[in-house]
């Protein structure tokens, strides 16, 4: 949780970046919650457009099936939006966002790590992980819904366990800003992540449960960015603080935490990630 607070303060102490920050993450709230009000609105013809088999059916059984059908149809719906919110807003702000987490890297140590690639090639690389990722949260939460309805387990453990599995993404999309620069392909995030677990969940679950807060997201998003790009330098090995080592000592023998020959920040070494192509 330190790196998710220390984010948070960082923001706080450049209120100009915080207050730019908001407006991606606020853009894409106005369009999710236009699109859970109309969803709302038109949910019980949705249903009964699917069942059409159930028409016939007398009181109170069609109004209770139906009623059912539309309570999880919308929370399915509502644990989409959840999900991909994170997504969707470091798709639209990616310019800013990536800026953000430059200067964070710059006040550490002095060196701005770049991918080198166009805008547009980091915006194609970014939409087609993000799109990976969701497939993997869709995944989980089809076998934690289904799990759900086991005896005792299915109403404590797998809560829990869902609360986990989207705080361990919600992590990975943040770090991306930063390791993406760095050019770490997604196979690679996850590979770090998964070898810092209890780091990345206790930065992850925490802001999962603020996000469940109204308007906390976008509150609290610049900060998430400024501190999933700490995490990402801890993963790394380069440091993590205003007063570590001098400019051009940071990276040095870091054990894959250097920068390639060009000068673009790229992890390199025996066993190191794979740049893009």
């Amino acid at each position: 949780m330190g790196y998710l607070m220390k984010g948070q303060r960082w923001v706080a102490r450049h209120p100009r970046s915080w207050g730019l920050g908001m407006v991606p993450a606020l853009i894409t709230l106005v369009g999710y919650v236009a699109a859970l009000i109309a969803l709302g609105w038109w949910t019980d013809d949705v249903i009964a457009w699917l069942t059409p088999f159930a028409d016939d059916w007398g009181t109170p059984w069609l109004g209770l099936f139906r009623g059912a059908l539309a309570v999880l149809f919308f929370g399915g719906c509502l644990l989409l939006a959840l999900i991909t919110f994170t997504a969707v807003t470091l798709l639209v702000g990616q310019p800013f966002y990536e800026s953000l987490s430059e200067r964070v890297d710059l006040a550490i140590d002095g060196h701005v790590p770049s991918s080198g690639l166009p805008l547009w090639r980091e915006l194609l690389i970014s939409a087609r992980e993000s799109t990976a990722v969701l497939v993997r949260v869709a995944l989980w939460g089809t076998v934690l819904f289904a799990a759900g309805f086991l005896p005792v387990i299915g109403q404590t453990a797998i809560p829990a366990i869902g609360f986990c599995v989207t705080g361990f993404f919600l992590t990975e999309e943040l770090a991306a800003v930063a390791l993406a620069r760095r050019r770490v392909p997604l196979a690679e995030r996850l590979r770090l992540l998964r070898s810092r677990k209890l780091l990345v969940l206790g930065f992850g679950v925490p802001l999962t449960l603020l996000f469940l807060v109204p308007l906390a997201a976008v509150i609290v998003m610049p900060g998430a960015v400024a501190g999933a790009t700490l995490l990402a330098r801890d993963l790394l090995g380069e440091p993590t603080s205003e007063d570590g080592p001098a400019p051009g000592e940071a990276t040095a023998g870091t054990g894959g935490a250097g920068t390639d020959g060009a000068g673009t920040g790229a992890p390199h070494g025996p066993g190191g990630p794979t740049p893009y192509g």
